[in-house]
């Protein structure tokens, strides 16, 4: 693991000084100038040593989000539709199909690993210590069955190595590094589910699916502060409860809205039973492309 630590800590150095200096619209003037898709490094090194066929899917993901990093939110001709929505809806779509001949239907419940951190990326340091946190618990719950799994502990690594200048607020992964780590992570989860079901399907979903909220809680955790002045400020979405954090993590960004759209077209949804507005429907059925 010393091996996977160093490769992703020089690698992460390496891509940071080549996307300073000729990366283009890859480095931003976010905090006076910031590299991102530096999760290209992590990225690298998962393909490297994460073992088939979790490194297939992450390859998969790793190639369309590098393609949205690059091309940006420019939008398809004649459409609203921006080439990294098409971009990150194709990988994961792909990500479901190859991943269900190798996993089973918890292929699904993988590539929706990618919208959480997705979220949780856009606050430095927050994708990292998800993926520690949620990495680490995976690990114990392993080791308490009595088995190891190598996997895990890459992912454990490639982070650790890739982190410090993150949490510094340095580089960005970009979303070839969130959805890279959602992916390996994801598979991580569905291996623990494996274990405890026996490695049938009903129980590994379930497994899964509750690890995959179990994280989403987590980063909303995390980024309650920012998440509170942006649904207040950005969406007037009054005095948002936890549950609103937790649907935004869930469901917020450009693939859920593009989502909305397409279902609730141009209705406004007013939320006002008091549980489910602490369950977060407000933020849950909030359409920015309401008419109202």
């Amino acid at each position: 693991m010393v091996t996977v630590f160093l490769a992703s800590l020089l690698l992460t150095l390496g891509f940071k000084e080549l996307i300073t200096r000729f990366g283009g619209n890859l480095y931003t003037n976010i905090r006076g100038g910031t590299p991102r898709a530096v999760g290209i490094a992590p990225f690298v090194v998962l393909l490297i040593f994460f073992p088939a066929p979790g490194k297939y899917l992450i390859l998969i993901i790793g190639l369309f989000a590098l393609l949205d990093d690059i091309v940006g939110r420019k939008k398809i001709r004649g459409s609203k539709l921006e080439f990294g929505q098409l971009s990150r809806g194709i990988g994961m779509l792909l990500v479901m199909v190859v991943g269900y001949f190798y996993l089973g239907p918890v292929s699904i419940l993988i590539a929706l690993m990618i919208q959480p951190l997705n979220i949780a990326d856009m606050q430095p340091g927050t994708a990292c210590t998800t993926v520690i946190l949620m990495g680490a618990l995976v690990l114990i719950g392993i080791l308490a069955l009595g088995y190891l799994y190598y996997p895990v502990l890459v992912l454990l690594a490639a982070c650790l190595g890739y982190a410090p200048l993150d949490f510094r607020g340095k580089i960005m992964m970009g979303e070839v590094g969130n959805h890279s780590f959602a992916v390996a992570l994801g598979v991580s989860f569905a291996f623990l589910g494996g274990l405890i079901g026996n490695f049938t399907p009903a129980t590994t979903f379930v497994v899964t699916l509750v690890l995959l909220l179990l994280t989403t809680m987590v980063i909303a955790y995390l980024r309650q502060h920012n998440l509170k002045q942006f649904l207040e400020k950005n969406l007037n979405i009054n005095d948002p409860r936890f549950g609103d954090y937790f649907m935004d993590v869930l469901t917020g960004g450009g693939l859920g809205d593009l989502i909305r759209r397409t279902t609730l077209k141009k209705r406004s949804v007013t939320i006002k039973n008091p549980i489910l507005v602490s369950l977060g429907f407000r933020r849950l059925f909030y359409n920015p492309y309401s008419s109202k």
